[in-house]
């Protein structure tokens, strides 16, 4: 581990002069790549700086012991010493950590796509309980969450609502959504106060830039059509919805909540990108250890993940066994507690392979 501590602190002085050599300040490219690589050394290297230094004042405490002192300064040096102890355990669990490899996807946006599931209306109803909880989490977050495609339903939920999430470290917590949400409730609808189960899956994708995905004018059909609300009717005479197939992947997406075709066509490029980035990601990832799982789970859209069970007032996360009778609180964007056990669970997972 030492060895690997000493070779990220080399590699952070090495940045460091880059980043102050004239001729890499001109390349905005490098300049990007070096500075963003030593943002993520960072931590590493000043948790490492501190277990140095608090081995040296363990050794200076351990070589005082040797002096003739009296008994209070003796305990007074060795409760030192065994403080020194602690913090250094303490440090090398934290390094553990900081060693594990980063995903390279999570410093980025998101774009998240909720659909309705099994449960008809009361899954387009759960659907949209679901965006507005994590419209609350990144409001929480200092994040920006905006609306690209949706789809309503008559009684005010989504067959489909697709969004983005723009902030610092969106990818790295939000990544642990993916999968099929379950919810347990008497439905409006129902007379009979009889419990239903229904289910909503959430995709979250991180967001490709465009040196990450080459897309081709050849390889792209856009389409322009009238936008549409709830039931179908049309609410704007001028063609300003887009439609984008590429051809290569089959992939199609569509947008229509701006009013210009030129933002409904950006917007729609960005999810179009991110749903290449993801595909070429997946079988690459499927390339290099197809039956490797995942220490929360495959990620398989079609996997149950959580359970909000209302009657009870509790959710549970089906990855970690983990349960919290907490329901208000998650939907209202309260999702620290169990997202950061999944964290937990996933570095304990990677750091004992």
């Amino acid at each position: 581990m030492l060895d690997k501590l000493q070779s990220v602190e080399d590699r952070y002085y090495q940045l460091n002069e880059w980043l102050s050599d004239p001729d890499i300040v001109n390349e905005p490219d490098k300049l990007r790549d070096y500075s963003k690589e030593q943002s993520n050394l960072e931590e590493t290297v000043q948790k490492y700086r501190e277990y140095k230094a608090a081995n040296e004042e363990l050794e200076e405490a351990k070589t005082m012991l040797k002096d003739d002192l009296d008994d209070e300064m003796r305990e007074m040096v060795r409760g030192e010493i065994e403080e020194l102890n602690g913090r250094i355990t303490e440090l090398e669990e934290q390094l553990k950590i900081l060693l594990i490899p980063k995903d390279p996807n999570d410093d980025k946006n998101v774009i998240v796509e909720i659909r309705g599931a099994a449960g008809g209306d009361e899954a387009a109803l759960f659907a949209g309980d679901l965006f507005r909880m994590y419209s609350r989490y990144a409001e929480m977050k200092r994040w920006k969450a905006d609306v690209i495609e949706s789809h309503e339903t008559d009684m005010g939920g989504f067959k489909e609502i697709i969004f983005t999430i723009n902030g610092e470290g969106a990818y790295s917590k939000m990544k642990y959504e993916n999968g099929a949400h379950r919810v347990q409730r008497v439905p409006s609808t129902e007379s009979g106060g009889r419990i239903h189960t229904s289910t909503a899956t959430v995709a979250v994708l991180p967001e490709a830039e465009e040196v990450e995905v080459e897309i081709h004018d050849k390889d792209l059909r856009i389409d322009t059509f009238a936008s549409s609300g709830p039931g179908g009717q049309s609410v704007n005479t001028t063609m300003s919805a887009v439609r984008i197939t590429h051809e290569p992947t089959g992939i199609v997406v569509s947008c229509q909540d701006e009013k210009s075709q030129i933002k409904n066509r950006d917007k729609a490029m960005k999810v179009l990108r991110a749903r290449i980035y993801d595909k070429y990601q997946k079988e690459a990832e499927e390339e290099y250890a197809e039956n490797r799982k995942a220490a929360v789970g495959t990620g398989d859209r079609s996997e149950r993940i959580r359970t909000y069970n209302f009657p009870q007032s509790r959710v549970t996360d089906h990855r970690i066994g983990l349960t919290v009778q907490k329901l208000d609180q998650v939907l209202q964007g309260h999702l620290d507690e169990i997202t950061d056990a999944l964290i937990v669970e996933e570095q304990a997972d990677l750091m004992g392979q």
